[in-house]
């Protein structure tokens, strides 16, 4: 997936995210440690965005993940498993988002409309970043 065109600091975060792994490959100590993902929302006017999460996966088999908000968008942060057999993905409806991930579904349900033509998902390195604009409220 290409990055966000509308979205100036994409290259500035890719860049960011280089320099953050290179410095943990070189700790002394961290001989197999990696990054697997990350997420930067920055500060809107309106003040900081709002976080919701769980910590692991439930009595359910729903995958673990991280929601942030903010005033325009919503944001979900997905730890896949290691090796699943199917490309996962993500149904984004304009109420609800599915993870699926092979025979698993994990169902999000939104507090707000979401535009769903202006929403994404993007799987990469054991990670899942969906990025929901949501419907403006007058």
């Amino acid at each position: 997936m290409q990055n966000n065109p509308n979205n100036p600091y994409d290259e500035v975060f890719n860049n960011l995210a280089k320099i953050v792994d290179e410095l943990v490959r070189n700790m002394p100590e961290a001989q197999h440690a990696r990054i697997i993902g990350y997420t930067i929302v920055t500060r809107h006017p309106s003040g900081d965005p709002a976080s919701f999460g769980t910590d692991g996966e439930d009595d359910r088999g729903e995958v673990p993940y991280e929601v942030l908000e903010n005033d325009s968008h919503i944001f979900v942060t997905v730890a896949l498993p290691p090796d699943p057999v199917n490309a996962p993905y993500a149904d984004i409806q304009s109420n609800v988002v599915r993870i699926c991930i092979d025979d698993r579904t994990t169902v999000i349900n939104l507090s707000h409309r979401i535009d769903v033509i202006h929403s994404t998902y993007r799987v990469h390195r054991g990670v899942m970043d969906i990025t929901l604009r949501k419907v403006p409220q007058y």
